[in-house]
This record gives structure tokens, C-alpha cells and sequence, in this order.
């Protein structure tokens, strides 16, 4: 079982597990949903209902994966995860956290050996459930990791996060010293031929420079700044679902003019940041 810790306001203990449910010494319980995670959600973690992703977003962001559009991106990243965390498969004293996890294809594929002290987290319960039924060994967790990671201190060798959030202040308290972090944001061109028929704007956006300043102040060092890079054809559907799991909404001519293109050449692009923890 991988190391939680309890998400009641001013608690914060560890969670054990006790039959079917995770407790704290505090008292509080947190069962296990049906579907296979945990939901250690609290009321203050959300104004909405339904937080997170939407479920048109991640069931786009499924099929998108699903596709084997992303699978380069991923050999490109395991050659990190594995020069992080060596290639013995050591299940007992490594363990990663996968924030923003997502429906689960990402990280079933990098650390499909590492299922006891792999751990997923994300706000949308589409999206958690989705990744529990594709893998269900692994710890699947609903939490807002925004708030307060729901890690124990010091107890985590890698953090990931691809295309999603990244709490510095949390990834520093539960990251061991020399633990990595592994970041992927998208490139500037990524989608550029999209944003530039449907937005009428090819703006190019340069994220990587804030999130090395911003965890270099927090104790972290550079390791390796990368960009992986690939060309694709979409058809009608797949445009649509790019633009869906990217972009929340649309305006009205631009749903026009989305569905306009039956096919287009489209650019995927990411960097990629490996960040150690020095401090």
C-alpha cells in the first residue's frame, strides 16, 4: 500500500489500512470506492461539483492516447524514468507520484513494474475511475493536489507531471533528497497549425523558464531541458479531440471553423524538464 496521509483539515496523519477502508490515528476513514481508488477529497477542495477535467475532455484525451499518437513521447521519457529510478524494478523503496494522472495511460506505460509504489493522483473522477479499471494494482487517488499533496513527508523517489499541475511547495516536502521530478508542458508550436486555422492566433508561449525559476528558488537544480517533437496527419474526429482536451471551450466561429477542417498536418510538441531536488 503506498504511503497516504489524511486530508482532514489540520490533520495530515498517516493513513493505514484497516480492512477496507484507510484510517488515521485522528479517527478519520476514507473507504475505497467501488471502482478501485480512493476518494480523499475534502469540501473546501473544490467550488464545483463536479471539479477537475470534464468528462468530454478526458474521454478526448482517451481516445487521443489511446491512438498511439503519444507513444514516442513516452520512449522518450522512460529512458529518464529509468536512468531516476535504475532498472532493477525495486517495488520496495521506490516511489513515484504521478500528478495529474489522468485516465492512467501515461503512467500504466512507464511504470507498469512498479505497481506497489506507484501512486496516481487527479481532481476528476472520470478520469481516476477510467485509470483504475485499466490498472487496477496501482494506488489511484481523487484529490486536489493543489491544496496539500496527500503524501507522507520525505517518502517519494520520483514526481511526475505530465501537462499538469505542479505544486513546488508540496513536491519539495515529500520528495527525498536527490528525488527527481520529471515535467512535461507543451512547446510552443504544439497544435500551432490548429490554434492558427481554428483561434486565428499562432501565439507561441515559452513556459519552461518560469518553472526552472520558480523551482530553483524552491531547492531544485536542472538536470536536462529537452523537447521531443513529431508530425502527424489528424482527421475530423482526432482535430476535435485535440482541441477538446486542450481547450476548455470554444467560441461559436470557432467551433465553426474547427469542424471545417476534415484533416490537417498537425505538429505535437513538448518540453521536457528533469529537475533534482538539491536543498
Amino acid at each position: 500500500m503506498f504511503d497516504l496521509r489524511c486530508t482532514v483539515r489540520n490533520c495530515g496523519q498517516v493513513l493505514r489500512l484497516a480492512d477496507t477502508c484507510l484510517r488515521c490515528d485522528n479517527g478519520h476513514s476514507f473507504d475505497r470506492a467501488k471502482q478501485g481508488y480512493w476518494n480523499l477529497t475534502q469540501p473546501q477542495d473544490s467550488k464545483s461539483s463536479t471539479p477537475g477535467d470534464s468528462d468530454a475532455a478526458v474521454e478526448a484525451r482517451h481516445r487521443w492516447l489511446q491512438s498511439g499518437r503519444m507513444n514516442g513521447f513516452t520512449e522518450f521519457l522512460q529512458t529518464w524514468v529509468d536512468d531516476c529510478l535504475g532498472v532493477s524494478g525495486d517495488e520496495e523503496n521506490v516511489r513515484v507520484i504521478d500528478l495529474g494522472c489522468g485516465e492512467g495511460t501515461f503512467g500504466k506505460a512507464l511504470f507498469h513494474d512498479r505497481s506497489v509504489t506507484y501512486c496516481g493522483i487527479d481532481l476528476s473522477k472520470r478520469a481516476i475511475k477510467l485509470a483504475a479499471r485499466s490498472w487496477p494494482q496501482a494506488t489511484w487517488v481523487l484529490a486536489n493536489a493543489d491544496r496539500r499533496l496527500p503524501i507522507v513527508d520525505v517518502g517519494v523517489s520520483l514526481a511526475v507531471s505530465l501537462f499538469g499541475r505542479r505544486p513546488c511547495e508540496g513536491l519539495h516536502r515529500v520528495l527525498v533528497s536527490g528525488g527527481h521530478c520529471i515535467f512535461a508542458v507543451p512547446a510552443a508550436d504544439d497544435l500551432i497549425e490548429l490554434r492558427e486555422q481554428v483561434q486565428l492566433e499562432g501565439r507561441q508561449r515559452n513556459r519552461s523558464s518560469a518553472i526552472i525559476d520558480e523551482f530553483a528558488k524552491a531547492g531544485f537544480e536542472l538536470v536536462e531541458h529537452s523537447n521531443w517533437r513529431t508530425n502527424v496527419l489528424l482527421d475530423a474526429d482526432s482535430i476535435s479531440d485535440a482541441m477538446a482536451m486542450t481547450y476548455r471551450a470554444f467560441r461559436f466561429s470557432q467551433q465553426q471553423r474547427m469542424e471545417a477542417i476534415s484533416s490537417a498536418n498537425v505538429t505535437l510538441a513538448a518540453e521536457l524538464l528533469l529537475m533534482k531536488k538539491t536543498a
